[in-house]
């Protein structure tokens, strides 16, 4: 019989008869793990246990307590959660129900509406059919089998599924027990691995492929854990999620709101607009300081450039276009990209003027589905504090690690220590020639071993297959929030291609012309996204200097209004965001309404600290306040509401120089 070589993750390689299965491979290691195994990894890709292995290849025998089972459990919930509610609303037809992050979803078809009183009731049933404990049963049909048996069943959705199954790929098909679906698995052992860590969540609404035209659908989420205490972990950090919600605290704090005449745009309010603006200026000083120069581009720009870029072919689905009376066409801009290659051309450039850094607040709009528009975390309208860099190939490495350095030092003045860099290769969607974009990932691998080394092990890096720029390659910087979130923001993204599809060149040492690179640059990446991610980490509670009333002046007594518009005058006067509060209303009441609005700090005044200069202080959050004299309050406010940036030694004299 013929052997392969198998490797595994220990290093060690073993022979073993061609087609053996991932049980039969947990066999002749032990027991034991043959007992836990849920699943085999051959070269990465998770398979069923009845799988064969064919050819040499690097194996991995999965448990269920291994972190890649987590994705095993939530499939093999959503077909527990199918055969549940088949089992309790008969006529139901079951779609499409795939794993997502923290859990999976199923897209049913009936007449009659689910309700949420259903939600119990299903899971309920899940129990059963885990604790029946069915095993999984791979079979692979023929086409004209599947079609007939879904079509006898009612099941018109799955008829539609198998004709979209390309040509010369098998027609799967998983039963549990008397239940079967169709589905490219894998799945583990049995409906018993799921476990009882899963709970339902929430009825949605859907459309068949996502097309509003088709058949609309209902959807019901789930999520699924290894275990139960990870199950709890996770529904207390939606439990906090909720109490941090942005779009209210920003109704809270009277911040921004939506509304339908202008879907996924933002209507900012005089303090949220002031946060915002806190947000530019801090960037700008941070970018200015490190040699980039900020201009402005044209918010439409003719259909040509963008043909010229390859925004046209690769992005065009996602910009807003408009065409003038004498028929030329125009795009909103959806990236500031092209606007500053244009300014790059503008003028001879030469290598002594590189790198060649740029900056923008630019303001950009991009089409997205009306079902994917979430608050300030996805909009259809926002400003990118973009930076684009010309440099030389020889440059890429250095100017790379110095955006690293600016981008951490940023999220650390943010709060946010916990950061992982991922480098994102080429999609199967790109412009561009191999030979480029092999530069450019080898150029981004050895800067990411660099911020890995350098760092000391405290920054934690990785790859992402497939998910670089439609251009080049990038590096995505992944922020860590307070509950235990991650979030992606920064952005490096490392391009050959686009500035000489736009003509750009600069001069080198011998007189000829050469193409720069651009290194695309986003720290914030959506100011409003960051603002909405800023409000959710700190739950409203922000730091003093970037509150957006950092003090609210209230008076106990009518007696004490003149001695309070006094306090603004000299807290304004040192630099401070402060209001009064005069209204005839108890202090209990004011200060009760300032909290909710998060104000972080309140100085209450009556006659008695008129009479004496004093003001008296209470932080949000605490019962306690403190009198000190007015000089004092504003001399700790004034140092606490000063930005991390302009605090560091030596900040000041740099900044008035």
């Amino acid at each position: 019989m013929a052997e392969i070589a198998l490797t595994f993750p220990d290093g060690a390689k073993r022979s073993f008869p061609k087609g053996i299965t991932g049980k039969a491979l947990a066999e002749t290691i032990s027991k034991s793990l043959a007992k836990k195994a849920v699943a085999v990894s051959v070269d990465g890709r998770l398979a069923d246990l009845a799988d064969p292995i064919e050819a040499d290849s690097q194996v991995k025998i999965i448990s269920r307590n291994d972190p890649e089972a987590v994705e095993l459990i939530r499939h093999d919930a959503a077909h527990v959660m199918a055969e549940a509610v088949q089992d309790l609303f008969p006529g139901t037809q079951v779609t499409i129900g795939p794993v997502i992050e923290n859990g999976f979803y199923y897209d049913f078809f009936r007449n009659e509406p689910f309700h949420p009183d259903d939600l119990p009731r299903i899971e309920a049933r899940m129990h059963e059919i885990v604790k029946r404990d069915a095993p999984f049963r791979k079979e692979v049909w023929s086409r004209d089998k599947a079609k007939a048996y879904f079509r006898d069943k009612g099941e018109a959705f799955k008829v539609e599924l198998v004709d979209a199954i390309p040509a010369g790929e098998d027609v799967k098909v998983y039963s549990q027990g008397k239940w079967l679906d169709l589905c490219r698995g894998p799945h583990m052992a049995s409906t018993g691995q799921v476990g009882r860590a899963f709970k339902l969540q929430k009825i949605a609404g859907s459309y068949w492929r996502g097309d509003s035209s088709k058949a609309q659908l209902q959807r019901i989420y789930g999520t699924a854990w290894a275990s139960e205490q990870d199950l709890a972990a996770y529904l207390k950090q939606l439990e906090e999620a909720e109490k941090r919600d942005h779009r209210r605290l920003g109704r809270e704090m009277d911040l921004f709101h939506f509304q339908e005449e202008g879907p996924g745009v933002v209507f900012w309010h005089p303090k949220g607009w002031t946060l915002f603006q806190v947000l530019v200026n801090y960037m700008r000083r941070r970018q200015n300081a490190v040699g980039y120069r900020e201009v402005n581009t044209p918010q439409i720009l003719d259909k040509s450039l963008w043909e010229a870029s390859g925004h046209w072919e690769t992005f065009r689905e996602s910009m807003f276009t408009t065409v003038t009376e004498d028929e030329r066409v125009f795009a909103i801009k959806p990236m500031n990209c092209p606007g500053h290659i244009q300014i790059f051309k503008h003028g001879l450039r030469s290598y002594r003027e590189l790198p060649y850094r740029l900056a923008e607040f630019g303001c950009v709009h991009r089409y997205e589905p009306s079902g994917a528009l979430h608050g300030l975390l996805r909009v259809r309208g926002f400003t990118q504090d973009d930076a684009h860099v010309f440099c030389s190939e020889a440059q890429i490495a250095d100017e790379c690690m110095r955006m690293n350095d600016l981008i951490m030092s940023i999220y650390r003045d943010f709060g946010f220590d916990e950061v992982v860099v991922k480098l994102s290769t080429r999609p199967e969607k790109r412009v561009g020639a191999n030979e480029q974009w092999d530069q450019a990932e080898k150029a981004m691998a050895g800067v990411l071993e660099r911020i890995a080394r350098e760092s000391g092990g405290k920054v934690r890096t990785g790859i992402n297959p497939g998910e670089g720029a439609f251009y080049g390659p990038k590096f995505e910087y992944v922020l860590r929030d307070a509950i235990g979130r991650d979030w992606q923001c920064g952005t490096t993204q490392v391009d050959f291609n686009l500035p000489g599809r736009l003509g750009a060149f600069y001069i080198d040492a011998e007189g000829a012309r050469r193409t720069p690179v651009m290194i695309h640059r986003a720290i914030f990446g959506s100011l409003e996204r960051f603002f909405g991610i800023l409000l959710e980490n700190y739950a409203g509670h922000l730091p003093l200097w970037l509150a957006p009333v950092q003090a609210t002046v209230c008076t106990i007594v009518s007696d004490a209004d003149e001695y309070a518009g006094h306090v603004r005058r000299e807290l304004e006067a040192a630099g401070l965001r402060a209001e009064c509060d005069l209204r005839n209303e108890k202090i209990t009441y004011k200060v009760r309404e300032h909290s909710l609005a998060k104000v972080p700090v309140l100085l209450v005044v009556g006659k008695r600290e008129a009479e004496e200069r004093t003001v008296s202080i209470r932080r949000l959050g605490s019962q306690e306040s403190r009198v000190v004299s007015l000089a004092e309050a504003i001399r700790i406010l004034a140092d606490e509401a000063t930005p991390p940036d302009l605090a560091r030694p030596g900040a000041r004299q740099t900044e008035a120089a």
